[in-house]
């Protein structure tokens, strides 16, 4: 018996080039929303060890894309928000390359944490199989989301994705 497909409705803006210069604010959520990488007090980040891996790859990026650069980043608890900026280069890469490059080496990484750290597990997957993206299109914009990101610790009891799993 032949599995049915499920389709899957894409959230990319249709006929976007995602890897011409500008821009991109990116959030990638833990699968199940399990708070891995730290916790938040008194309104700040504490990252632990594998949150510290994570901001670690974050910053590789540069030296794996010649043509990206590292901006904003906040690690949360179980997601994480950055803006990434793809400079103009003959050999550009999408911003979906970028991303799925990330996630492999970010969850390769805590998988030997797992193992040697005694990092939690966890289950199939560490991140959700998607990722949210925006194209910023102007300095207004930057400078918004990029405060958002500054301050998203200090809103984190009215974070949507802040559900507590143990």
């Amino acid at each position: 018996m032949l599995k049915q497909l499920t389709s899957r409705r894409s959230i990319r803006l249709k006929g976007y080039d995602y890897s011409q210069s500008g821009l991109y604010f990116i959030t990638i959520c833990v699968q199940h929303k399990k708070h891995l990488f730290g916790e938040i007090d008194h309104q700040k980040m504490i990252l632990n060890d594998a949150g510290i891996m994570i901001e670690q790859w974050y910053r590789e990026l540069e030296c794996k894309f010649n043509n990206v650069m590292c901006q904003e980043i906040i690690i949360m608890p179980n997601h994480f928000h950055c803006i990434i900026e793809i400079k103009e280069n003959n050999n550009s890469v999408p911003v979906g390359t970028i991303v799925q490059w990330f996630k492999t080496m970010t969850t390769n990484e805590y998988i030997r944490g797992v193992k040697t750290k005694k990092w939690k597990a966890f289950d199939k997957r560490l991140w959700q199989r998607n990722y949210w993206e925006h194209i910023i299109r102007n300095e207004y914009e930057h400078e918004k989301i990029a405060q958002y990101i500054i301050d998203n610790p200090l809103c984190w009891e009215n974070d949507k994705l802040n559900v507590y799993h143990p």
